[in-house]
């Protein structure tokens, strides 16, 4: 038999990727200050980084942001570091280094706080006043401004679009060895699969789960907040229900360098982004329509080495089951 031909990106995510998919140095830093005054009230940028005992990063990243975006460019209006209970000097460091520091539970104290990433970005919507707001990670070395830039330029320049994801090559460095591609693992083995096989539409984002993105307020203040590590997957798979996908889209910005997990850690992330999916998919009733599929694919990215771009390969990913043995006339026949 000839062998099954290898399918291509479906026709509405080929297209997606080819309209909403950029590099960061199409919009060039220096000419987003007139595209922001151009917008008046409405271009005004809050950046948020959520933080839990990351005092010996995210004063680094205070810094950038305050010297490149807010000082020698006027790109961001305000930069808000949001302390979820540390135990270090993550707040002193943070304000030292020119940060708006705001303690979780000072925010809305009539409900107490849940733990989790989630919790704190959806209360800092109640501190931030940029009609854009921009989160960044508290984890990141080697801190690039293009983290902010990058995303916040198409909401500056497209008044269609509405939440902006960063793209980016996550290396695995661990006891001083890096794997180029080895970061990423929960977005490799649990996202991409998810999206992929319940909402294909999203199949094209490099990093559905990073924490670097950008959203008009008005988008984010519709959307519930997965208190938890499942925020990044619950907002991207809402923001497509409430915005569609053509308000969607992602910017590459070179690499990105954070702490990462263990593998039990990883795993109650897992669990989590797993559990925010079937709520999902549950009050959408696309758990009926999954089970419809008739040729589910995946589709995953790697960096071409000669043009730097990401290049997207499709898989399907088969399904194919054989009937209890016992039920086939020639087992019985042989029994």
């Amino acid at each position: 038999m000839p062998a099954e031909p290898i399918p291509a990106l479906l026709p509405e995510t080929a297209s997606w990727l080819r309209r909403r998919s950029w590099n960061a140095a199409d919009r060039p830093v220096h000419t987003l200050p007139a595209a922001k005054r151009a917008l008046g009230p409405a271009g005004t940028v809050s950046v948020v980084l959520p933080a839990l005992d990351e005092e010996a990063t995210v004063g680094g990243i205070v810094r950038v942001i305050r010297r490149e975006l807010m000082e020698r460019l006027p790109l961001v209006d305000e930069l808000v570091v949001v302390d979820s209970g540390s135990v270090d000097g993550t707040a002193e460091v943070a304000a030292e280094a020119g940060a708006t520091v705001v303690h979780r539970d000072a925010i809305l104290p009539r409900l107490p706080a849940a733990p989790g990433k989630g919790e704190v970005l959806w209360r800092s919507l109640l501190v931030t006043r940029g009609e854009i707001v921009c989160f960044v990670d508290a984890d990141l070395r080697e801190f690039d401004p293009a983290l902010v830039s990058g995303i916040i330029g198409p909401l500056l320049t497209e008044p269609d679009i509405q939440l902006v994801k960063a793209m980016y090559d996550r290396p695995l460095e661990t006891d001083g060895a890096v794997v180029p591609a080895g970061g990423g693992r929960v977005t490799e083995l649990v996202a991409r699969p998810l999206l992929n096989l319940h909402w294909p539409e999203l199949a094209g984002f490099v990093q559905p789960l990073g924490g670097e993105y950008a959203a008009r307020r008005s988008l984010l203040e519709r959307l519930p907040f997965p208190t938890g590590y499942g925020v990044e997957l619950g907002l991207l798979v809402d923001a497509l229900e409430t915005a569609g996908l053509d308000a969607l889209a992602q910017v590459d910005v070179g690499v990105r360098h954070h702490r990462h997990q263990d593998a039990q850690a990883l795993g109650r992330m897992a669990a989590t982004i797993y559990r925010t999916a079937l709520e999902r998919l549950d009050r959408t009733h696309r758990l009926k329509a999954s089970a419809d599929l008739v040729h589910p694919l995946l589709t995953q990215f790697t960096r071409d080495p000669l043009t730097r771009a990401f290049t997207a390969h499709t898989h399907p990913v088969t399904g194919t089951e054989r009937p209890p043995m016992h039920t086939v006339p020639e087992y019985a026949t042989r029994r």
